[in-house]
């Protein structure tokens, strides 16, 4: 299961709107080799379901998974910080036993 904060609901929210996504879109999220610590998150928006996906509902929000990745992200929730100093989208993985200063990538 991956689930979503409550600021990261209304980010996701706010944004499916302003880009104009059509009804029944979703987040997609993943995960790919590279980074400085060896994997990669990826998050994107969506409206076609793939074979294999894995798809979860947290708080209103949809958010589908690959095979592959949902192996490596089990347990995951996606933030999200706004403000001046705030980071944007993050992933807290409790998998990861080591991620880069920037959060976007990480190891297990």
């Amino acid at each position: 299961m991956i689930t979503v904060s409550e600021t990261a609901k209304e980010q996701v929210i706010k944004l499916l709107s302003e880009e104009g996504r059509p009804e029944g879109s979703f987040v997609r999220v993943g995960v790919k080799g590279g980074g400085c610590s060896g994997l990669m998150y990826e998050m994107d928006f969506d409206n076609e379901m793939k074979d294999g996906d894995q798809e979860f509902e947290d708080k209103g929000v949809k958010i589908v998974v690959d095979k592959k990745s949902f192996l490596y992200l089990v347990g995951t929730e996606l933030r999200y910080s706004g403000g001046l100093n705030g980071k944007g989208f993050e992933f807290y993985n409790p998998n990861a036993n080591r991620t880069c200063g920037c959060g976007e990538s990480f190891s297990l």
